[in-house]
């Protein structure tokens, strides 16, 4: 990732918005490249409003939980920006409470909870961390802010 592309990047989103946009963090979802580029894809289009990490990996890195209102810069799978969001929500909850709604919100897949499960049990099972379904889970929800979403995807910077 290229600091000056994100700094370019927020700065547009700034100017777009008038929001202040910062302090903000940069990060790519899902733990490859493909999947980086899968669900920024999904931000774009409009159906990926929340997302979920174990809390064993918050702390064993030492990552601060997100709360209500903070930025975020979504990167690519090439570690390029292409949205900013909001946090707009955030609990903490084991995997086997999280709901129907929270799975929708996700946007990934037929959006179900069945899906979100499964897809969820293999991604925290490969963190390497104890993981089951009393697990405790951040699940986190936001609002995109620059670029709009639109059908196609993100409107061009």
């Amino acid at each position: 990732m290229a600091e000056e592309e994100v700094a370019a990047f927020v700065a547009a989103a700034r100017r777009a918005t008038g929001l202040p946009i910062e302090p903000y963090d940069t990060f790519g979802f899902g733990d490859s490249a493909a999947m980086a580029d899968e669900l920024a894809v999904l931000v774009g289009a409009g159906p990926k409003r929340a997302t979920a990490g174990l809390l064993a990996e918050y702390e064993a890195d030492g990552t601060p939980l997100p709360v209500a209102g903070d930025w975020s810069v979504v990167l690519d799978g090439a570690g390029r920006p292409v949205a900013v969001i909001r946090t707009v929500q955030v609990a903490v909850v084991p995997f086997a409470e999280v709901d129907a709604a929270f799975a929708w919100d996700e946007g990934e897949g037929d959006r179900s909870l069945a899906f979100w499960r499964e897809a969820h049990r293999g991604f925290f099972s490969r963190s390497g961390l104890p993981f089951d379904d009393g697990s405790p889970v951040v699940c986190e929800q936001f609002e995109v802010v620059y670029p709009l979403p639109t059908r196609e995807g993100m409107l061009p910077t």
